[in-house]
């Protein structure tokens, strides 16, 4: 047996003491009315100390306390056929008609049509809404990116036709045209052939000789097509480092991979610090696939590698990254056509497409880049770049003539979506308009 001292710790008893247990008093506890008479000011009674006898079985369950009912059960309880909003908020219940009442319900009255040019992407999508819908949404783009063409070169064009058709009046036109990166010779023979429309003004004039230079190559949009039976569509973009060309690259796999085509790029420019990085990055921004090398390695082999790759995956388009490089250099040319050679190896008969991009800043410089790698490897489309950071844009129209070769596209800004099929007569609009 243990026992424990008041404000003590529990101690044993020595041998042989005897310890004396004393008796607790008995307190006996004041009746409420003496209580109250002792404070007669207050209506709280004294604390007295806790009954811990054998009282509480004697309590009376009706002195349990009652909590009081909240104003949401109240509510709840007047109308239990209410539903809770947000924040406990009571709101009428619903009524829900039964299958007579609505078949004898009027059917609504029709709501106002939709705008032109805006689609309801729900039960009445449709391809051709789709279509028309990026169609529409590419035409504003355009006229957006090409807002320093209308208001350069454009701006200039149309204040020289204020004149009558004298010869000072042609002779503006003429310089107007050479400025804006038409050309001397092309500028030239644009006022000559349009002097001889006597049946127009002079801006209807010149504007039809333009217009009939773009005409030749069709408004068809380019659309990838297959090298051969069971292999993907091939494209091999060149171009002078600091065009845009690897960047291009990236706008084009996104566009393609937008439309449900499967991408894979080759990242054949082995020569340039960090080409290879920036073509994976844009390869992850696209959701497309990517075949390199290490840095220096052979760009003939990172595409036959690309090349087997793709055909074994079932890709729809192959789309290598060349080189960077001058049209002087004649190794660095030699090298793109082996990669033809090699192209043809692995695919023989194989329809290569090749790109060239051709930054518009360049002007007629430019020009002269293209048409050396267009007798290196044979060009069969130009994408120009930086349209949008030019106020003149006159080169479209040289290269269509000159070259021979159609613009496919052009860049009018930096983002994934800002690279539109080359529209002719949606480019003359833009200028005049």
């Amino acid at each position: 047996m243990r026992f424990f001292r008041r404000g003590g710790q529990p101690q044993d008893p020595e041998p042989g003491e005897q310890l004396a247990v004393e008796p607790e008093p008995i307190v006996e506890a004041a009746p409420a009315e003496a209580a109250l008479a002792a404070h007669p000011d207050t209506d709280a009674v004294p604390e007295t100390e806790d009954v811990i006898g054998d009282e509480w079985q004697a309590a009376d369950p009706a002195d349990t306390l009652a909590f009081e009912p909240s104003e949401l059960a109240l509510d709840l309880a007047e109308a239990p056929n209410v539903v809770l909003g947000g924040d406990g908020i009571i709101e009428p219940a619903p009524i829900i008609p039964t299958s007579e009442e609505s078949a004898a319900a009027e059917p609504p009255a029709p709501g106002p049509a939709p705008a032109q040019g805006q689609w309801a992407w729900g039960a009445d999508w449709s391809a051709e809404k789709a279509d028309a819908a990026r169609l529409e949404r590419e035409h504003e783009q355009l006229e957006a990116g090409l807002e320093k063409t209308r208001s350069g070169f454009g701006a200039r064009l149309r204040s020289a036709f204020g004149g009558i058709g004298t010869d000072a009046d042609w002779d503006e036109v003429e310089e107007t045209l050479i400025t804006g990166d038409v050309g001397a010779s092309l500028s030239m023979a644009i006022v000559e052939r349009a002097r001889k429309r006597r049946d127009m003004t002079v801006e209807e004039a010149v504007r039809a000789e333009l217009e009939a230079i773009l005409e030749g190559r069709g408004v068809e949009p380019w659309e990838p097509a297959r090298a051969a039976d069971g292999t993907p569509a091939i494209l091999l973009v060149v171009g002078v480092n600091g065009t845009g060309k690897t960047t291009t690259i990236g706008k084009l796999a996104a566009r393609e991979r937008a439309l449900g085509h499967r991408v894979v790029l080759a990242a054949a420019d082995t020569f340039r610090a960090a080409a290879i990085e920036q073509l994976r990055i844009w390869a992850q921004r696209a959701d497309a696939e990517i075949v390199a090398h290490a840095q220096n390695a052979d760009p003939a082999a990172v595409v036959y590698d690309a090349l087997d790759a793709a055909i074994a995956r079932h890709a729809d388009v192959l789309i290598a990254d060349t080189a960077g490089r001058l049209h002087t250099k004649a190794n660095l040319m030699d090298e793109l056509s082996k990669i033809r050679r090699v192209i043809d190896k692995r695919v023989p008969g194989a329809n290569v497409e090749t790109f060239f991009v051709l930054d518009a800043t360049t002007g007629q410089n430019g020009l002269a880049q293209a048409k050396a790698f267009h007798e290196a490897v044979t060009l069969t489309g130009v994408v120009l770049t930086k349209l949008d950071s030019t106020a003149k844009g006159g080169i479209v129209f040289a290269i269509e003539q000159d070259l021979g070769v159609p613009v496919r596209f052009v860049g009018v800004g930096e983002q994934a979506d800002d690279i539109l099929p080359f529209d002719p007569p949606g480019f003359v609009a833009a200028i005049f308009d």
